[in-house]
């Protein structure tokens, strides 16, 4: 957690820089400005406003891009304030042109890269016009230089050009690797999650394989006692040690039962979330009513072991998990197009268990190829479930 924490300060950090850079700018092109009498206050104050305004709502987008969120809203109120803070002081390619760079840089994360271009394209042609103007009404210092009006334009323009180029894939490279941080993340915390189940179902078969037989075996032995020994106090006393047993067998049965009956909804967001991370879209299609009793570990079972061939069988990049029952059977169907690298016919031996377990509640599992390129695994149980 303390990783992912610092990945998130870095990445805050480099995506706010922008702003801080543009700042830092803005106030020396400013002084600049005033000293050349190139600007005035009642021009520069409003900017000042707009700025900080601007400041605002650049911080909320950069914490949007943080939680993998798009806030439009913000996206268009400070690109209005940047432009307006630009044409109230002088649109200058190192001044305060810098704010709507600086709105580019954040309004382009969480778009396609068709849309970033096309963003791009659009800032630099309102960037461009803005700074002309401030070129051609004096309000720019490229207005006060040496060179001719045409050079002061062409290299106003040839500045924003390097910007509008720049700055969008910066950004979106960190918001790239912080996203790839962050399913990392979210992915080993998912397969903790599975380890600590497999290592309980292993707990438990193993303290029900070998203590719960030892019990067994004391019970049958201590009621065979009884039946063998006569009236007194050795009867009473075998009698109360089988009564004991019994009772721990029992209480070690209900302990392991509850250890070993997954938890269906729990077990389809652990796998979902692995899915994921391992790039594999994952559709769930569950029934808006609650499973029959005794199904749901049954199919959590089913899941898990679909869902590791996944992963480990298959190149698949999409996942579908259906669930549907009626009155008379249950199914569970798990769909991905990534066809397995062994034949068909060989289930390995997750499945050939998950077949036995299904085939003790009176189900049956099939999983094949379609032959369009997807697998399908199908388990289905009749209800109500036996046994």
């Amino acid at each position: 957690m303390e990783a992912i924490g610092r990945a998130r300060r870095l990445t805050s950090m480099m995506l706010n820089s922008m702003l801080v850079v543009a700042w830092l700018m803005v106030v020396a092109m400013s002084a600049a400005s005033l000293a050349e009498g190139v600007t005035t206050w009642p021009l520069l104050v409003p900017a000042v406003l707009a700025g900080i305004a601007f400041s605002w709502f650049f911080l909320r987008i950069t914490g949007a891009a943080i939680e993998h969120r798009y806030a439009t809203r913000e996206v268009v109120a400070a690109g209005a304030l940047a432009v307006v803070a630009a044409a109230l002081g002088g649109a200058d390619p190192m001044g305060w042109g810098v704010l709507p760079v600086a709105w580019l840089s954040v309004a382009v994360l969480g778009v396609s890269k068709r849309q970033a271009q096309l963003v791009g394209l659009a800032t630099f042609v309102v960037c461009g016009a803005l700074s002309v103007l401030g070129i051609l009404t004096g309000r720019s210092l490229f207005s006060v230089g040496g060179g001719s009006l045409w050079s002061s334009i062409a290299v106003s323009c040839l500045v924003y050009a390097i910007w509008c180029l720049a700055m969008p894939g910066s950004n979106r490279m960190w918001a790239w690797i912080w996203r790839l941080a962050n399913e990392a993340h979210e992915g080993r915390e998912a397969h903790a999650r599975l380890a600590v189940a497999e290592e309980r179902l292993r707990f438990a078969r193993d303290l029900h394989d070998l203590v719960g037989h030892q019990l067994s075996a004391i019970a049958v032995k201590a009621e065979l006692a009884v039946r063998l020994a006569e009236a007194g106090p050795a009867r009473s006393e075998m009698t109360e040690v089988n009564a004991l047993t019994r009772q721990a067998l029992r209480e070690l049965r209900q302990a392991v039962r509850g250890y070993r009956e997954l938890d269906l909804s729990a077990e389809l967001g652990s796998v979902r979330g692995v899915l994921e991370a391992a790039g594999v879209r994952c559709e769930l299609n569950l029934p808006y009513r609650d499973l029959p009793e005794g199904l749901a570990p049954v199919f959590a079972y089913a899941v898990r072991e679909a869902v590791t061939n996944v992963l480990k069988h298959s190149t698949a990049t999409y996942c579908g998990i259906t669930l549907r029952f009626t009155q008379e059977e249950a199914e569970l169907v798990v769909r991905n197009d990534g066809v397995a690298r062994r034949q068909a016919a060989d289930l390995g031996s997750g499945l050939t268990g998950m077949g036995e377990r299904l085939a003790a509640v009176g189900g049956k599992l099939t999983a094949r190829p379609t032959g369009d390129g997807q697998f399908v695994l199908n388990a289905v149980v009749s209800l109500p479930i036996r046994g």
